[in-house]
């Protein structure tokens, strides 16, 4: 990272006069808590964090989303080939779904989401991908500049990337040729591995031990709950676990561990998956995890047996909601999610000072 600019570093809010936002002073410092609510860190990538982040949102004020840094296709892998930078892109839709509802923070999530369509350099950059990597140049510092964001922002919450260093994605993969099915090869990539073929086996990360962004343990390890996914499984969720010193604050941490599954299996990363099987891999990348509840929508479940008998070797409960939207999509819907989350934080957690 470069040095940091003194004039940026001098910047004041830039928000109109009056607006109550909430703001981060300080590298390292947490938002203030409104009233007594439960401080949740949300982990995971792309539009499975997006759509757990716009479903907490609704329910804490004390929310920091937990980002992989995985990412090497679209414009994050142009600018991460380019720059040697992080990947912005998941970062980006973190912030963009911690957005405000009014016109500020709408206006804004559609800037930074917004795509430049062009003959040039330019085609399919996303606007607030090239603001958070301009902003890394100039502060050398990628928690300070992701809270600057979110400050423009008017977030209801904090965006943290999970390592500082960008990493490659790796997975063994059976029968990625198809003209070869039982043999066992390795694919390189998060955006190849998301769409293999063939059946993933495991994953892996390179550089092998990457350093944890410190702010990112301290969220962790402070946290009342965790929220592990839904997302794509192989190479948004599983990655979190591949971090060691993220692995061991997730193991050791006192807060309370909730797994929240897809609704529907990934074509190519998870194609004939079983919600169990999900808990199954999830297993053998950190056969230490212990959860305390998994979530899952009732409809996706055709067998709750065998996905209570997979939870509990985690230690945890299965909780069935209705999570997705009404009109069939395998997507989540914000409030029927928060629904479930508060329902969860209810009558799984410690009796908290936020009820």
């Amino acid at each position: 990272m470069t040095a940091r600019s003194p004039r940026l570093s001098r910047l004041r809010r830039v928000v109109p006069e009056g607006r109550a936002t909430r703001t981060v002073e300080t590298r390292g410092a947490r938002p203030r808590r409104r009233g007594a609510q439960p401080k949740v860190v949300a982990l995971g990538g792309g539009m499975g964090l997006s759509a757990s982040l716009a479903a907490l949102r609704r329910i804490t004020g004390d929310l920091t989303a937990v980002v992989t840094v995985a990412d090497d296709g679209g414009s994050s892998g142009r600018l991460r080939d380019e720059l040697g930078v992080l990947p912005p892109g998941d970062l980006r839709k973190a912030l963009a779904a911690l957005c405000g509802d009014d016109e500020w923070g709408q206006t804004w999530a559609r800037v930074i989401q917004h795509r430049f369509q062009s003959k040039g350099d330019l085609h399919e950059h996303a606007v607030g991908n090239l603001l958070i990597v301009a902003l890394w140049e100039q502060l050398g510092d990628h928690v300070q500049a992701l809270d600057l964001v979110g400050r423009l922002l008017g977030a209801h919450g904090r965006v943290l990337p999970m390592s500082a260093v960008p990493l490659e994605l790796q997975a063994l993969v059976k029968g990625h040729d198809p003209d070869r099915p039982e043999d066992v090869e390795t694919v390189r990539g998060q955006a190849t591995v998301a769409l293999t073929p063939g059946e993933v086996q495991s994953v892996h990360v390179v550089p092998h031990d990457p350093p944890a962004v410190p702010e990112v343990l301290e969220a962790v390890r402070d946290a009342d709950w965790v929220v592990l996914g839904p997302g794509s499984w192989f190479s948004s969720v599983i990655p979190h676990l591949l971090v060691p010193e993220l692995l061991d604050a997730l193991t050791q941490t006192k807060a309370r561990r909730v797994l929240s599954l897809n609704l529907a299996p990934q074509p190519g990363e998870t194609d004939g998956f079983s919600p169990q099987r999900h808990l199954e891999v999830l297993g053998r990348h950190a056969p230490k995890l212990a959860l305390d509840v998994v979530l899952a929508d009732q409809a996706a479940v055709p067998d709750r047996d065998s996905l209570t008998d997979a939870a509990k070797r985690f230690g945890a409960a299965v909780e069935l909601a209705p999570v997705a939207r009404p009109d069939g999509t395998p997507r989540h819907d914000p409030e029927l999610l928060a629904a479930a989350y508060d329902r969860i934080f209810r009558m799984h957690g410690r009796i908290g000072p936020w009820r």
